[in-house]
């Protein structure tokens, strides 16, 4: 009788216990099955796009990308699953054990216990073809489809890692991030060449601004990070009244910068000029030569390149291999070497000198263009150069005056890199109230940049600041010959696809 109970409480405590599932496959992103070192039969789970499909016998090979890496994951399967659909271009899921791979060059590879295809690409009418290379030229076409390539990822991965770079070097070195706006009313190149910005109602009341001033999008964000590395008039006017002043903070920062989307209405369809592009920007508040202001660009470069290449090297070196065959050792090269300084004068008397033919004859006072630009690297061993103190008639009524003569120049820089010319444009700021309201008043701006002079009234500081084109700096450390393949949607004069 004892012996019946017993068995009635163990079956009642076996019933009500919780059936034991079957544990879920772990999801994991290619690059992060790639790096698995100890496969040992992990059921994981790996979507993606499908680069490449064999038949060996009676195993089905796959290698699958999900964008996050290079390389490509080998997935193993028996010949019952159907191969018709499993083709290029097609996204899939697959299920099953990550186990140690017998082949060369791989770690590991999925054996694959389930195949799901969630969606079908037809091969044939896809534009981009299996085991093609494709020009950079023919993908511009299809800019929705072009970043299925391996070209294009390693340049858009090379991107993004350049952009965590640059973020990462300005908050090392103490600046703050400033999200500066992309609607503007000021025009900071003076260059005339606007996208204005107005709303697309037609029912709005004929010669009315939206903003009660014509707005445009922006061609640099350095007039308001200038803003933000100033002082603010009313707050200091308080200061009789207001005993406490921590929580007004009239503190301005000291360093600021910010990385963001540029516009220009350029008529250009060249290798170098987008509508739309990025730029990387800094000022610094108490920086009074250009020394040390150049001191902050080639750290911006350097910093940032050695991050990238030790990140992403597969990426950078597939650019090197297939784009731009030998530009690993020109990018070393600069690199190791530090960047050279000559001024304006000196670089004139350089052309001058050069037996090339220019297309356009050097002369002082005229600005340098592209040929130029490249001669001069060239002409200083292929190793970036600074080239300072323009004349300052070439430049806008904010650079810093260096009342010199014979020639009346300003404290204005230009980085110039192998390759592309003009990476970086800075200068020194005038801080002085009455050389800036004179600049201004000979320009015709005095009303507009009121609240220009303002920042010079109340607490000024000598300061400067720059400006990096990004993708010049991906075109310069991976070797791409035209800016429009390193932006993922380029903007440019009769082109705005998507």
């Amino acid at each position: 009788m004892l012996g019946a109970r017993c068995l009635l409480q163990a079956l009642r405590s076996c019933s009500s216990a919780p059936c034991a599932r079957p544990r879920a496959p772990a999801a994991l992103s290619v690059r992060d099955a790639l790096r698995a070192r100890g496969a040992s039969g992990e059921r994981v789970k790996v979507q993606g796009w499908i680069r490449s499909a064999r038949s060996q016998k009676e195993v089905l090979f796959l290698h699958v990308n999900d964008g996050s890496s290079l390389e490509s994951l080998q997935v193993v399967a028996d010949s019952s699953f159907d191969s018709r659909e499993l083709a290029f271009g097609s996204s899939v899921e697959a299920q099953g054990q990550l186990v140690k791979s017998p082949s060369r060059g791989q770690n590991v590879e999925l054996k694959a216990e389930k195949i799901e295809v969630i969606g079908n690409c037809d091969a044939k009418a896809f534009p981009i073809k299996y085991k093609e290379r494709h020009p950079l030229e023919y993908l511009r076409q299809y800019p929705h489809l072009r970043c299925r390539t391996n070209a294009l990822a390693s340049i858009l991965r090379v991107r993004s890692e350049a952009t965590a770079a640059v973020h990462s070097f300005f908050k090392d070195s103490g600046f703050v991030h400033i999200h500066t706006p992309v609607i503007t009313s000021n025009d900071c190149e003076g260059a005339g060449e606007l996208f204005q910005v107005e709303p697309s109602s037609k029912t709005k009341v004929p010669k009315e601004n939206f903003f009660n001033v014509p707005a445009f999008l922006t061609v640099s964000g350095q007039l308001h990070l200038e803003v933000m590395s100033g002082g603010n008039s009313t707050l200091i006017e308080m200061k009789e009244v207001v005993k406490d002043l921590n929580w007004l903070g009239i503190r301005a920062f000291t360093r600021v910068f910010t990385i963001g989307p540029t516009f220009r209405a350029e008529n250009s369809q060249s290798r170098r000029h987008l509508a739309e592009f990025y730029m990387v920007e800094a000022e610094i508040s108490f920086v009074e030569s250009l020394q040390d202001l150049m001191q902050v660009m080639e750290g911006l470069f350097k910093s940032t390149t050695m991050m990238v290449l030790s990140n992403c090297p597969k990426d950078v070196e597939l650019c090197h291999k297939f784009i731009a065959p030998g530009h690993k050792d020109r990018l070393e090269h600069m690199l190791k070497n530090n960047f050279l300084t000559i001024s304006y004068t000196e670089a004139v008397e350089i052309l001058k000198q050069a037996s090339e033919n220019f297309t356009f004859t050097p002369e002082w006072g005229v600005d340098l263009q592209t040929e130029h630009e490249k001669y001069l690297v060239k002409h200083c061993g292929n190793i970036p150069v600074f080239v300072i103190n323009y004349p300052l008639a070439l430049k806008p009524f904010y650079m810093r005056d260096n009342e010199d003569g014979p020639h009346h120049t300003v404290a204005a820089v230009d980085l110039l890199v192998p390759g592309v010319g003009e990476l970086i444009g800075g200068s020194l700021r005038e801080e002085r109230y009455h050389f800036l309201e004179q600049r201004l008043a000979r320009s015709g701006l005095t009303e507009a940049y009121q609240w220009y002079l303002d920042l010079r009234r109340f607490g000024s500081v000598p300061h400067g600041g720059f400006g990096m084109g990004f993708e010049r700096y991906l075109q310069c450390i991976l070797g791409v010959d035209n800016i429009k393949d390193v932006i993922p949607f380029p903007r440019f004069t009769h082109s705005c696809l998507l």
